[in-house]
């Protein structure tokens, strides 16, 4: 199971493979079937991988920003376009 956590350590290539190992996590740990020591490993990844998601999306919305002018406007829901 080293060899696992050890390849399971390196950086995500995208953010959308960082979210499918998250959810992989997240299955494995509500099955319960985890020793400890490796539910404490799965539980330190995730939080690896949330703050590297975040700081993905940090950065797409930064370069929205950027392409908007600084300008970001809500999405009007479908009640409020038909108005």
């Amino acid at each position: 199971m080293s060899k696992k956590l050890t390849a399971a350590a390196a950086a995500p290539a995208s953010f959308e493979e960082a979210m499918a190992e998250l959810a992989q996590l997240v299955t494995q740990m509500e099955a319960g079937q985890l020793p400890l020591e490796a539910s404490v490993a799965a539980y330190q990844r995730g939080s690896e991988l949330v703050k590297y998601c975040a700081s993905q999306l940090d950065s797409v919305e930064a370069q929205v920003k950027v392409l908007e002018g600084d300008m970001l406007k809500p999405f009007a829901d479908a009640g409020e376009a038909a108005q």
